[in-house]
């Protein structure tokens, strides 16, 4: 067995794990594989193992790592945008991605929707949300988090799937992803379907497991660093 697959398959015993711990299907838990600044090649690696959704945060690197995987004949899979998102990438990240992370302010929306109107499949996002006080972590303040969600509903082009949370540093992961799902509970009350949590990454994907993540976003445990 590979080093990668070694890696791979711990990761996803350990989801599968930490999922029945809480008394959840690890079904219901999106392992997103981030792929960043390794080569087109280990995506492909990726998929012969069973993976099937990639993260990508920057679109320079993403795009033609897109383009060299259009040109295999590969299994169905799902490139998801996990980085900041400048509204003049937009055009080239829906090339490609069908789901993105990181919906963090107006402009961005405005954008978003002026690119999918006329899009036959909706473009799945999460909204970003900043659960520091300080702005220029990103993200949309809690307080403009149910008006803001209202507008991403209204959006035809966008399926809203949830939050995803930006907390702040040196804080303890759980306090934040117990916070997360609170306002995930709050969310609902606009969009009843919007039910995804984006929370939990290489260091601490079990304890947000047991706080209702939905999607983990986990690169160096599982691809190693890149030499």
């Amino acid at each position: 067995m590979s080093d990668l697959a070694q890696r791979y398959t711990e990761i996803v015993d350990r989801i599968d794990l930490a999922a029945k711990s809480s008394n959840r299907s690890s079904a219901d838990v999106t392992l997103v594989v981030v792929t960043k600044n390794h080569p087109y090649q280990i995506v492909l690696d990726l998929l012969a193992l069973g993976a099937r959704n990639f993260g990508e945060n920057r679109d320079q690197e993403a795009a033609p790592k897109a383009q060299e995987l259009a040109n295999h004949p590969t299994d169905a899979f799902t490139w998801h945008f996990i980085g900041q998102l400048q509204s003049n990438k937009v055009k080239s990240v829906l090339d490609y991605a069908k789901v993105i992370h990181s919906l963090d302010r107006e402009s961005l929306l405005t954008e978003l929707q002026k690119r999918t109107e006329d899009r036959v499949d909706q473009l799945g996002v999460f909204i970003q949300v900043n659960l520091t006080e300080d702005p220029d972590r990103g993200g949309v303040g809690v307080p403009d988090l149910s008006s803001f969600a209202e507008k991403v509903v209204s959006a035809k082009g966008l399926r809203l799937e949830g939050l995803m949370g930006v907390g702040g540093l040196q804080v303890e992961p759980e306090a934040e992803f117990e916070r997360l799902a609170n306002l995930s509970a709050e969310l609902q009350k606009v969009d009843p379907q919007a039910k995804g949590l984006s929370m939990g990454m290489s260091s601490d994907f079990e304890a947000a497991i047991a706080f209702g993540a939905t999607h983990l976003r986990i690169g160096s445990a599982i691809t190693g660093i890149r030499p």
